[in-house]
């Protein structure tokens, strides 16, 4: 009775010891059920999921949730103190306004990408699009699609162009608009719009890379699409999204962002 007794407080003690060696090595990440909730611009979809993916590699006990909108949308309700503790913007405005009403943690903000428009019709389309963007200007063309500039980067920066190449004026009673880019995009897909105004980090994903053709809008026909991306001061936990900014910015970040059609900022 006392030799079990006595085997039975070595199992205890040494299961204790395995415990105290586990909370002691372990990743801090792992000891708790951690986790990110990331307000992401559309445009952002198939690379950040991609991004996702590959953060959980390296740090397993992160749970990274993302909601995809349009920036404004989500500008609008982060001032509202939304429960979000990241938000990657189509664009670098509303992360700067965010920033100037104190609402991210100091030193927090960041420019992580910059993007490209283009012109993007599917397969069996018999728009000439060695045209540029002239082509919009075809009688066959009824609907286009841009997302809303009153909210979307992507929209305002379609507006640009379309206002820069001087043929605005013409388009315009055939533009419908989008909620966001990501919807833009399904306008153009499923025939709503004859052609969509979207982002280049849209059509190379494999949801749409074989279901169209595109052509891109010189760079000098819109602002740059420089977009950032901030932490908030109500962040429910800042170390594990300081950690996803750091992936984002870093190596394996920088290359899947590339993958789907992004340049890197300046600096």
């Amino acid at each position: 009775m006392q030799q079990r007794t006595r085997w039975t407080l070595a199992a205890v003690a040494i299961a204790v010891a395995a415990v105290s060696l586990w909370f002691l090595f372990s990743p801090k990440e792992q000891q708790g059920g951690k986790a990110v909730a990331v307000a992401v611009a559309s445009n952002m979809k198939f690379a950040f999921e991609d991004i996702t993916a590959a953060f959980k590699k390296e740090h397993p006990g992160i749970t990274v949730t993302a909601s995809y909108g349009s920036s404004g949308n989500f500008y609008a309700q982060l001032s509202n103190r939304a429960p979000f503790d990241l938000f990657l913007s189509a664009d670098i405005e509303y992360p700067n306004k965010l920033s100037e009403q104190k609402l991210i943690l100091p030193g927090s903000q960041f420019i992580y990408a910059v993007g490209e428009l283009v012109i993007w019709v599917p397969t069996g389309s018999p728009l000439d699009l060695s045209l540029g963007i002239r082509a919009l200007l075809d009688s066959s063309v009824r609907h286009i699609a841009v997302a809303n500039p009153e909210h979307a980067p992507y929209g305002r920066a379609a507006i640009a162009a379309l206002t820069n190449s001087g043929i605005y004026a013409q388009v315009k009673p055939r533009l419908i608009y989008g909620d966001n880019i990501t919807q833009t995009a399904q306008f153009a897909q499923t025939g709503a719009a004859d052609v969509g105004i979207i982002a280049l980090s849209l059509v190379v994903a494999p949801a749409m890379r074989n279901a169209g053709k595109y052509v891109k809008i010189p760079l000098e026909q819109y602002p740059r699409l420089e977009q950032a991306g901030v932490i908030l001061n109500w962040a429910a936990d800042p170390e594990s999204a300081q950690l996803l900014r750091a992936f984002i910015t870093g190596p394996r970040g920088k290359e899947i962002l590339h993958q789907y059609g992004f340049s890197a900022p300046e600096g």
